[in-house]
């Protein structure tokens, strides 16, 4: 017989760095320990419209991971640049919510290396490692340059993606850990391949903006198996836009994904859905 642990509007999983992470999920007004269930039968329904997760306005059609369409149009945490920090226009005038963008973008950032689906470069608000980090499905994270704000963050990543990608391949990612890299050895490298680039965005900045962190050290971070349980060889994702209910074996956790013995779902993409979690 299932029991019914929580019920109401998603948010991303809730991350803390234990070994292996702890993981809540956020439904409504309770945090169901997700951990615990490993192993077990779990069931997710859909339970009820969409609720943006800024306002609350019911909407037939989720943006940007649980906006609706106003949101969307409106807000500085939607716009192009917090996915290309490059183009931040805050020193235009132009930010949509120039109080947020004070709040949230002029403030200190972190480059770093990881391992998620192989080498990756990224950046995050300094107040975020490693939660960022857990939340891609890193394995092995390293700073490596602490800067003044996000544009700044974004130039110097501008910089490191001429030799290394910024992105992550979510299939590889949930197929299992991966070979182990040397961050340190990487992150050498690519500072002898990007020294001048960033040089000269010392120079432009000022070199107290741009600040270099050679001693640094490289996080390891493990995520939870269900006891006999591996990484799937074939990834099935699993669509709450399509299915009203999904069901499995929960077997692991990695990044913002469940894995079940049915497939896999992210649950960050569904942020504002209103859910219903039962577990047997």
């Amino acid at each position: 017989m299932s029991e019914l642990l929580a019920a109401g509007p998603v948010r991303k999983m809730i991350a803390r760095l234990e070994r292996p992470v702890q993981y809540r999920l956020p439904l409504g007004a309770d945090e169901v320990p997700m951990n615990a269930l490993l192993g077990r039968g779990i069931r997710l329904r859909r339970d009820g419209p969409i609720l943006c997760k800024h306002c609350g306005r019911e909407t037939r059609k989720s943006f940007n991971q649980g906006y609706c369409y106003p949101c969307f149009t409106k807000l500085a945490q939607c716009d192009a640049c917090i996915m290309s920090p490059e183009k931040c226009h805050y020193r235009h005038g132009t930010c949509r919510e120039p109080e947020w963008g004070e709040a949230h973008c002029m403030i200190e950032h972190v480059v770093y290396l990881a391992n998620t689906s192989g080498l990756k470069v990224g950046i995050t608000r300094a107040s975020q490692v490693p939660t960022r980090w857990m939340d891609q499905g890193a394995v092995q994270a390293l700073p490596i340059h602490r800067v003044r704000s996000r544009y700044q963050s974004g130039c110097v990543e501008v910089a490191y993606k001429k030799r290394v990608t910024d992105r992550t391949n979510w299939q590889a990612l949930l197929k299992g850990p991966g070979e182990a890299i040397d961050l340190r050895a990487e992150a050498a490298r690519l500072r002898g391949e990007c020294g001048s680039d960033i040089a000269a965005l010392q120079e432009q900045f000022g070199a107290e903006e741009i600040q270099d962190l050679p001693e640094a050290e490289a996080v390891a971070i493990d995520y939870p198996l269900a006891p006999g349980a591996g990484y799937p060889a074939k990834i099935k994702s699993h669509n709450l836009d399509r299915d009203e209910e999904i069901a499995g074996q929960l077997l692991g956790i990695k990044g913002q994904y469940l894995i079940m013995d049915t497939g896999v779902i992210n649950m960050r993409k569904y942020g504002g859905y209103q859910i219903a979690l039962h577990a047997d």
